[in-house]
Parts: C-alpha cells; sequence; structure tokens
C-alpha cells in the first residue's frame, strides 16, 4: 500500500516543479486530504488552501455551488463535485483541484447512494475529470479509501501533463 505521505510528497515535486499550486474541497473526508498534503514540509511552496465544505449551505456560500444542482441531484452527484472543484480553484487561483462529496456512513446511504458512494473530481489545466466510487469498509475506512484515491488519481494526471 502507498504511503500518503510518501505520495503527497511526489505529487508536491511534480507542482514545484510546474511552478503551479493545489487547493482542496472537501465534504465526507472533513479536511483529511488537505492534511495529507500538508504533512509534507515545503508543502506551503504548492498547496494554496483548503476548504472543508460539509453542509449544503457551506458548499453554495464558500465555493459557489448553485444550490439548484443540490437541491436537484443531491450534494453527493457529479455537477456538485465538479462545481466545488472549479470554486475552490477560482477562488484559491489554483490550478490544480481535488473536491470530495460522499457518503461515509454509518447511516444516510440509500439505495441510488448506498454508504461508501463518492464523488471525486480533480481540476487540472485542461478541464475537470469526474469520477463515482463506492468504497467499502466503516466510517473511518470509507474516508481513508477517499483520501487515497484522491491523491492517487491526481499524481496520475499530474504525470500525464508531464
Amino acid at each position: 500500500m502507498v504511503d500518503l505521505e510518501q505520495l503527497a510528497g511526489q505529487i508536491g515535486q511534480f507542482l514545484l516543479a510546474r511552478g503551479e499550486t493545489v487547493t482542496a474541497a472537501e465534504s465526507c473526508t472533513g479536511g483529511l486530504i488537505a492534511a495529507a498534503l500538508t504533512a509534507v514540509g515545503g508543502s506551503s511552496g504548492w498547496f494554496e488552501r483548503g476548504y472543508v465544505t460539509y453542509s449544503n449551505l457551506a458548499k453554495s456560500e464558500m465555493l459557489d455551488v448553485p444550490a439548484a444542482f443540490i437541491e436537484g441531484l443531491g450534494a453527493v452527484s457529479e455537477p456538485v463535485v465538479a462545481a466545488m472543484v472549479q470554486g475552490a480553484c477560482e477562488r484559491a487561483g489554483a490550478q490544480w483541484g481535488i473536491a470530495v462529496s460522499g457518503v461515509a456512513g454509518p447511516g444516510g446511504g440509500s439505495p441510488d447512494k448506498p454508504v461508501g458512494t463518492v464523488w471525486l473530481a480533480w481540476a487540472t489545466p485542461q478541464g475537470i475529470v469526474t469520477e463515482r466510487q463506492v468504497f467499502s469498509g466503516d466510517r473511518a475506512q470509507i474516508r481513508e479509501a477517499t483520501v487515497r484515491h484522491a491523491l492517487l488519481r491526481l499524481e496520475d494526471l499530474l504525470q500525464q501533463a508531464r
């Protein structure tokens, strides 16, 4: 299994080499992505800021997520995470971003969004990439899997952009 601090360090090296920064907009992970990235010494050179937008109101107020997206499809949806990452990058002035919104459990699931359902979005200089995952385990395991997946995919996108 990949060590998160080592992974975050590799992400930082890519960003430093490019002269670019990253931001995070988090709901279900409550700041764990930002914590993983800033665990690396020198991360202030490439991590701009993080937004913990746990409530629907926070998503709208802090990241300009249209309330109609949340009302129509719910906070755990592709349009919401895409708007979250776009809003975070615009406000932070970052070229790269990660956004996550999901059902970490133990409650809150539904037939179409069972516990473990997470929508993720990454902003790149080329555009926004979104993805739906369903992670298994308890609340802590789902949150950890979300952080790991978000960072692994960001590293992959950074390598592709070389």
